[in-house]
C-alpha cells in the first residue's frame, strides 16, 4: 500500500485526539501529537513542559528573547514552530501517519496522498463533551472553549497568513455531534480505505 498522510484540524471539545486515535487504531498507522512536543523538546534541548508552555501561549502573546547578535529580538515561539514544521515534513516523507493539529494541513499543502480533515460540532455539543467526556467542571469548559478555540486561530494567522477561511487547506469537513465519536471514526475510516 502507499504511503499516505492525515491531518487532523479540529474545535476544541469536537472530540478529534479521541477520533484521530480511533483512526489511527483501525487504520493501523502511527497518530502523533503530543509526540511532536516531545521531539520538539529533544531537538531544542529543551523539557518537555516548556515546549507545552509555548504551544499554549502562541497567539497570547510573544515570548521574546533578545538576540545576541542583533539589536532586534526573536520570537522563541517562531524558533518551536520551525522545529516542529521540520519534525512533521520529516515525518510526512517517510511513513503513513496521522498528524493532529500543528498546521499540518498548511505544512504539508505541496505533499500527495494527503487528506485534510476537520472536525467541528455546534458549542452545545462540544459544551457537553467537555463536561462528560473530559470530565471539566462546567465553568472551566466554557472558559477552555473560548481561550483554545482563539489560541488556535491566532496560531494559525500567525504561522498560515495563506490561510483566509477555515475551508482552505481541508478536504472533509464533519460534525462529530451529528454522528457520534464511534462512527465519525468509522466513516472516515472507510472513506481513507477507499482512497488508498
Amino acid at each position: 500500500m502507499q504511503k499516505y498522510i492525515i491531518t487532523i484540524s479540529r474545535q476544541f471539545g469536537s472530540m478529534g485526539r479521541t477520533i484521530a486515535a480511533g483512526l489511527s487504531e483501525r487504520l493501523d498507522i502511527e497518530y502523533l501529537d503530543r509526540d511532536i512536543v516531545a521531539e520538539t523538546a529533544k531537538r531544542m534541548e529543551q523539557s518537555v513542559a516548556s515546549i507545552s508552555e509555548i504551544e499554549e501561549k502562541v497567539g497570547a502573546f510573544y515570548m521574546r528573547k533578545r538576540n545576541p547578535f542583533s539589536m532586534g529580538f526573536y520570537s522563541f515561539e517562531d524558533e518551536v514552530f520551525a522545529v516542529q514544521r521540520n519534525i512533521i515534513r520529516d515525518i510526512a516523507s517517510h511513513k503513513s501517519c496521522i498528524i493532529v493539529g500543528r498546521c499540518a494541513d498548511s505544512i504539508l499543502r505541496d505533499f500527495e496522498n494527503c487528506l485534510n480533515i476537520y472536525i467541528y460540532a455546534p458549542y452545545q455539543a462540544r459544551l457537553d463533551n467537555c463536561i462528560n467526556e473530559l470530565l471539566m467542571d462546567e465553568k472551566t469548559a466554557r472558559k477552555m472553549i473560548k481561550e483554545v478555540d482563539a489560541a488556535r486561530t491566532n496560531y494559525q494567522r500567525k504561522y498560515c497568513p495563506e490561510v483566509t477561511s477555515v475551508f482552505d487547506n481541508k478536504d472533509i469537513m464533519i460534525d462529530s455531534s451529528r454522528f457520534g465519536i464511534e462512527k465519525t471514526t468509522e466513516l472516515l475510516t472507510n472513506l481513507v480505505k477507499s482512497m488508498w
